[in-house]
């Protein structure tokens, strides 16, 4: 095919074990999908679920072992860190998981709710979906289960289970697929747990979820 200019490089995230690469088709991300960060953001109970998306390219990826650097995003002066199970849809159905942050510019986040307008600016700019690699699922454990945690600069932020979820990944799953066809390639962000705050430069995040190990990120 000919293109007017080159295609940009596929978006894609190292697989735990193997040389082969997943390759990043969409970001899904599920919000308020913990009852005490729903309740922390002025919300309550088991409300149905909704979701926003962030592009493909958003994907800051980091190795097993690597601290990624990600850039202080432009237009803001209150980001926050948002730790976050990853789901990895594959041909068959869920092929994996994976540690993420859903970075989040509130500030810009807050002034859209205010004026009932999308959330793109505060949800989807460059590198705001930090991901370490993808543990398939015969290599995870009982990952519905499992803690997870963030800590900045060494002190807890975050700490929760999966098991908190109020729509599980089952349930996310069946309610995202009612509104889109979910792809190979497809990336779910299943929700964060309470404790979301401002991180600064040279901030040190290391986030991680049992049986899947950690993503670590420094601010710059």
């Amino acid at each position: 095919m000919d293109y007017l200019f080159a295609p940009p490089a596929q978006a894609s995230v190292a697989i735990v074990g193997s040389a082969q690469r997943f390759p990043v088709h969409r970001i899904y991300c599920v919000g308020r999908n913990y009852e005490e960060h729903a309740k922390e953001m002025g919300h309550s109970g088991r409300e149905p679920p909704f979701f926003f998306m962030k592009p493909a390219d958003a994907v800051l990826h980091a190795e097993a072992g690597q601290t990624v650097a990600m850039p202080y995003p432009t237009l803001t002066s209150n980001l926050h860190h948002e730790i976050e199970l990853v789901v990895a849809i594959g041909t068959d159905g869920i092929f994996g998981y994976a540690v993420g942050l859903d970075m989040t510019r509130r500030d810009l986040q807050n002034d859209m709710k205010k004026q009932g307008r999308p959330w793109c600016i505060g949800k989807g700019f460059d590198a705001s979906a930090p991901i370490g690699p993808i543990t398939p699922v015969a290599q995870a454990d009982d990952v519905a289960n499992a803690g997870i945690y963030l800590q900045v600069n060494g002190q807890d932020r975050q700490r929760s289970h999966v098991s908190q979820l109020i729509w599980n990944i089952a349930e996310t799953i069946e309610q995202l697929s009612q509104a889109w066809t979910l792809q190979p390639g497809d990336l779910i962000f299943t929700g964060t747990p309470a404790g979301v705050g401002a991180v600064v430069r040279g901030d040190t995040l290391v986030g991680g979820i049992d049986g899947l190990g950690t993503l670590s990120v420094r601010v710059e």
